[in-house]
């Protein structure tokens, strides 16, 4: 009775099988010692000087905005660099690209105008 699938059912056993033995063996090795630093919220060892709730000027996150916005720019123009000397993508694809890249630097002129990069509070 050979199944097609009995190979990834037995990988998968096996898989399982790993994942418990690591998790039981590390446990089993590793130092067992709390202390009061060790049980603290952060154990990093540095002392918390605020709440961790508290409030963050809204630059940050604007800037966290932009990284992904340009971080995403990259990521689309990565395929069209890889495909633009094959025939595929000929004007229509180098003029798209043209309005693309036209669209990020007006919004990258627009953040820049109201300073968005600043980074004064």
């Amino acid at each position: 009775m050979d199944h097609p699938y009995l190979p990834i059912l037995i990988l998968m056993f096996f898989a399982f099988i790993f994942t418990v033995v690591t998790i039981i063996m590390s446990d089993l090795a590793r130092p067992s010692k709390p202390n009061a630093e060790k049980n603290s919220t952060y154990e990093c060892g540095a002392p918390i000087f605020t709440d961790a709730r508290g409030m963050v000027s809204v630059k940050y996150y604007i800037i966290a905005m932009l990284f992904l916005l340009f971080d995403v720019e990259a990521a689309f123009l990565y395929p069209w660099a890889i495909n633009y000397d094959k025939e595929t993508l000929g004007l229509f694809g180098f003029v798209e690209i043209v309005i693309f890249i036209a669209i990020l630097l007006v919004g990258y002129f627009y953040a820049w105008r109201k300073e968005a990069f600043e980074w004064e509070s």
